[in-house]
Formats: C-alpha cells, sequence, structure tokens
C-alpha cells in the first residue's frame, strides 16, 4: 500500500510518498481503509526531529488522528463490521496500570500516541474506535481527536461553565479553533486572540465573542490588562505567554495548558499564583468519553472541524509546509 513517510528529518521536503507493508490485524485490532488524517503539530515535531525522532527509525509514518471505514476486524473483536465509520482515539495505554483501572486513562504510566494515519490503511487497537454515523464527513471528522478531544478535556480539567469567560490565545489553530467552537457550544464567552488580524476575522463564525490582535507577548499582556479578568485560559503555546495569561485569570481562575507551541519554558509571578489562588494544570489528550463527547456535537452539529486544505499522499509535503508557514484558520487533511 502507499503511505506518505518521513525520509528525512528536518522539514517539509522530507516527505516523501512510498510503498510500505500491507497491515494485517492481531487479535483485538482492526484495520481500517483511512478517509482522512489530520496534520498536527505533532507531527511537524516529530518531521522536525523535535521527539527524538532519528535517522534510524526512517521511514516513518505519523499521523495520529485517523477517521475512516472498517476493513476488517481481528479476533476478539466485537461490536464492529465491515464499511463501518469510525474515528480513533490515538491514545495508547497499557491497560493494566490503576489509571487504566480506574481512569482517567490518558494518566497511564505508559501513556504514548499511535502513529501511521499518513497511509491508504491503518491498523489500530479496535477498543480506540469510536463510531460515527453513515453521513458524517469523515474527512472533517479526522480533526476531531487531537483538537477537539484535547480542547474539550481542557475544558473539564478547568471547570469551565455556561456564563464563564475563557481567554483562548493563539486561537486561530486547531486547538483554539475547536476551544472558540466549543465555548460558544457550552454558553461560555470566549475571547480570541493572534497576531493575525485576517485569521482572527474568521473566528466569529466560529463563535468568537472578543478578538484581540497583539504583535507580540508585550502587546497581547497590555491589551489584556485592559479587560476584565477571565474566568479560564486554553493555553497551548506555553512559553512566554503562561505568565501574561496567568495575569489575566481573575481570583480562582484557572489556565489548562495542553502544549508549547511557543517555547517548552515559562517563568509565572508565583506570588500571583497563590496569593489570587490561581491553577495551573497540565492536560494531556482526553478519555475514551471525551471523543465521544466531541463526535456527538458533531453528529448534532454544534461544532463543525473547518478543513483549510485537503492533500493526497503526494502532496503531504506541501501540507507539512503550509503548516509552517502558520498561514491557514482550520485544519490539514491528507486524504489517502
Amino acid at each position: 500500500m502507499r503511505a506518505a513517510a518521513f525520509t528525512a528529518l528536518g522539514g517539509p521536503s522530507g516527505v516523501e510518498a512510498i510503498d510500505v507493508e500491507t497491515p494485517t490485524a492481531d487479535a483485538g485490532q482492526a484495520i481500517v481503509d483511512v478517509e482522512g488524517a489530520s496534520v498536527n503539530r505533532h507531527d511537524l515535531l516529530y518531521l522536525e526531529g523535535d521527539f527524538r525522532l532519528e535517522e534510524q527509525h526512517l521511514p516513518f509514518v505519523s499521523g495520529v488522528d485517523v477517521a475512516g471505514t472498517v476493513r476488517e476486524t481481528g479476533d476478539g473483536v466485537d461490536g464492529l463490521q465491515s464499511g463501518d465509520p469510525v474515528v480513533l482515539n490515538p491514545m495508547l495505554t497499557c491497560g493494566s496500570c490503576r489509571f487504566c483501572r480506574d481512569g482517567p486513562e490518558n494518566l497511564c504510566r505508559e501513556y504514548s500516541l499511535f502513529h501511521g494515519g499518513f497511509a491508504e490503511q491503518a491498523v489500530v487497537d479496535a477498543n480506540r474506535l469510536v463510531p460515527v454515523s453513515d453521513d458524517v464527513d469523515l474527512v472533517a471528522a479526522a480533526a476531531l481527536p487531537v483538537a477537539y478531544m484535547t480542547a474539550w478535556h481542557m475544558f473539564r480539567r478547568a471547570d469551565v461553565d455556561a456564563g464563564d469567560t475563557v481567554l483562548i490565545p493563539g486561537a486561530t489553530g486547531g486547538v483554539g479553533v475547536a476551544a472558540t467552537q466549543l465555548a460558544d457550544t457550552m454558553g461560555a464567552r470566549s475571547i480570541c486572540t493572534s497576531s493575525s488580524g485576517a485569521k482572527l476575522d474568521r473566528l466569529p463564525a466560529f463563535g468568537a465573542d472578543q478578538l484581540i490582535q497583539a504583535a507580540d507577548v508585550t502587546e497581547l499582556d497590555e491589551k489584556l490588562n485592559d479587560i476584565d479578568p477571565v474566568d479560564a485560559v486554553i493555553n497551548h503555546l506555553s512559553g512566554e505567554f503562561t505568565d501574561a495569561c496567568l495575569s489575566a485569570l481573575g481570583r480562582g481562575g484557572r489556565m489548562a495548558i495542553c502544549g508549547r507551541t511557543a517555547g517548552q519554558f515559562s517563568e509565572i509571578d508565583t506570588q500571583e499564583l497563590f496569593l489570587e489562588h490561581k491553577r495551573v494544570i497540565g492536560s494531556t489528550m482526553g478519555t475514551q468519553a471525551d471523543l465521544e463527547r466531541v463526535v456527538s456535537f458533531y453528529e448534532d452539529g454544534a461544532v463543525e472541524p473547518p478543513v483549510h486544505e485537503t492533500y493526497g499522499l503526494d502532496l503531504a509535503g506541501q501540507a507539512f509546509a503550509d503548516m509552517r508557514d502558520r498561514t491557514v484558520v482550520g485544519n490539514l487533511v491528507i486524504t489517502p
């Protein structure tokens, strides 16, 4: 079968469509014909060599977001049939630690992520598949696991409720757009930021209530000082943006952090943290129940992942170039 593989590390020129071995399903597994696999910053970091992917691991087929139809299942798989449309929760867990037993399973000590979605077929753990309605657009649904499940889990971790005000820095990225739509769905007020005015202009269509354009963190900090304190922050940027977002929180406010798009390390005012009873909360991906919930939101029309562009396997390198350029709003999807 064909796949878009990393054949060299460093950048988009290292992505190439090649022939790879066709997968077979062992017990507990399923083969999925991939209709769409969303490109995430996680994939880009792998391509750039930021996650200890080394030359000896090449060629490497990334792609953690998978939506498609079941081709076949291995022994011991119940409830799935050939032709069923599905979305994959890409979490890999041990299944036996106390977090796998009692939940939440995304705290598993051996937690990792599936890779292999940028291919015509993917072999996956069948118990991580979530069935979707026959009329669902599987290309758009490919954006649900990483972006929407992550954002929804952050909302839960940050105890966001209807009527709360939520700050979403970097709101034009995948998690940011998802968080904007989810805030609107649940009746929270969103304040969305970006350095690009053109990209910000797209966000009201997704339910954004207030827009803040800022060229850098210093300007953002100044503009955040002019608004009322917020109840929660959905932060995928980290880096120097963390302290500015912490200052924007009101007393008892909560900030959930899921990524490091702007940098791995942050300096914060710890006095402000403890005197004002603020919370900084780490959050990674989400649970099976979280994915089932966002799938239900999509099926009900409450959220709709925007697809900026689709790419065949031969053009997968261009998808990574477009992501690196940060000129798009919405999701980039490989369609094998």
